[in-house]
């Protein structure tokens, strides 16, 4: 189990980009060209509707390897990229077009399958760190962060709760409903956006969440736009918060 197996390989700009399925799911593994021994990770989830090297998990990856000297990492969610859609994947997403087209809350319809979606990739995401700490160039040791924001965060909060590998942590723009409870349960450093004008996660919503983290030290960026105009330098920050707590 938790069988790592590259797959292609490619460099520039000094980072070096492997493809590779660890137990057959496919992620991506972003590196310096240096080989810089024992560098931190960050492991990265993407957001909905998109896939493993969507430009917001590229550009991120490239201010970490390249800034930082991290590694970053990233797998397709179930139903995304390069993994097949199931039947139940279908009709969920057939269900949210459908609500988006009434012009009725996407809400219930997203907390609900990205609940799905992340009691899937959780155990996912812990075979993934388990088959990276193997590598010579990570180690079982040194710290992990995790950044995901949107789907990402669905995804990160249960994820997280249930790890303790995870140093720290950047979050946002979701809502509280299947996910308050889990993050009762964190108290590493977190980083929390949210956007005070979106259209989807109401303000009250988002606060909500943000305050269920058990976490002493977490920070809320607040930035006026709707849901999708997340400001760039938002990630600047994150970098910056994972320099502070991973080294």
């Amino acid at each position: 189990m938790n069988t790592l197996l590259f797959t292609a390989e490619s460099t520039a700009d000094g980072i070096v980009e492997r493809d590779f399925t660890v137990d057959g799911v496919p992620g991506v593994l972003w590196s310096p060209q240096s080989g810089a021994d024992r560098a931190p990770l960050v492991l990265q989830a993407h957001g909905g509707g998109n896939h493993k090297k969507h430009p917001a998990m590229s550009g991120r990856a490239r201010y970490l390897v390249q800034g930082r000297g991290y590694h970053v990492a990233v797998l397709d969610a179930p139903g995304h990229g390069d993994r097949e859609r199931t039947e139940h994947d279908e009709r969920e997403v057939a269900a949210l077009f459908a609500a988006r087209a009434a012009g009725e809350p996407e809400g219930p319809v997203v907390v609900r399958y990205n609940d799905y979606l992340a009691r899937i990739a959780v155990p996912e995401y812990r075979a993934l760190l388990d088959a990276l700490q193997q590598l010579p160039e990570i180690g079982p040791d040194g710290p992990v962060g995790f950044w995901g924001i949107n789907m990402g965060t669905a995804i990160g909060v249960p994820f997280v709760a249930a790890e303790p590998r995870i140093t720290a942590a950047v979050f946002g723009q979701h809502w509280p409903d299947a996910l308050a409870g889990h993050a009762e349960r964190i108290i590493i450093p977190i980083e929390f956006d949210l956007q005070w004008d979106d259209e989807h996660i109401s303000r009250e919503e988002g606060l909500a969440l943000f305050d269920a983290f058990a976490s002493t030290e977490k920070s809320l960026h607040v930035n006026s736009g709707k849901h999708k105009e997340l400001p760039r330098f938002e990630a600047e920050s994150a970098v910056r918060f994972f320099a502070r707590h991973l080294g």
